[in-house]
């Protein structure tokens, strides 16, 4: 096998220093950028609605096992909120605005945000357990379609898939499954 490898300083310099408003996003950036903020604001609204929803099953949870339960529901809710920001942070640095609109969260989560009864810990834990197995597959499939073009969405992405699957193992804890 031959190293045939050659790295072209001048051309990448000359790059660089035609296109200084891209900030991060170089002509080496190997996907559609306007397509990744697009998927990573969806990203971004999902987290939203992940986080309202462990929110509201927290301060609504009743029952015997109510403070177990609550305060998973508090931590993973402080998780998503947390992958959100992040989410958001990525699409500011590859130029675009982070959407947050409130009228279009619910469109573009993949989750949905659910309130079964009040007291009813099993349905709450089953919502969010349904909703990280949709999460856990969803970026999954945003992973690999990233592939090696843009490495950094692609961290981003697998860390929080990797939260998003401990979130998954406690539910089934709590569920007894």
């Amino acid at each position: 096998m031959t190293d045939d490898f050659v790295l072209d300083v001048t051309r990448i310099r000359d790059e660089a220093r035609a296109r200084m408003e891209a900030g991060p996003v170089t002509d080496t950036y190997g996907l559609n950028h306007d397509r990744v903020i697009g998927v990573l604001n969806d990203v971004v609204a999902t987290e939203v609605v992940c986080w309202l929803r462990y929110t509201r099953h927290a301060i609504a949870a009743t029952g015997i096992d109510r403070a177990q339960v609550s305060a998973e529901f508090t931590e993973h809710a402080k998780e998503e909120m947390d992958h959100a920001l992040r989410a958001a942070e990525r699409v500011s640095q590859l130029g675009g605005n982070p959407d947050f609109d409130p009228a279009t969260l619910a469109k573009r989560a993949t989750t949905d945000y659910t309130a079964p009864r009040d007291g009813d810990l099993e349905a709450m834990l089953k919502d969010n357990l349904l909703a990280e197995r949709i999460v856990i597959s969803t970026y999954q499939e945003i992973i690999r379609w990233l592939g090696n073009e843009d490495p950094t969405t692609r961290r981003l992405l697998e860390s929080i898939l990797e939260e998003e699957e401990e979130h998954a193992d406690d539910l089934v804890d709590l569920l007894g499954i």
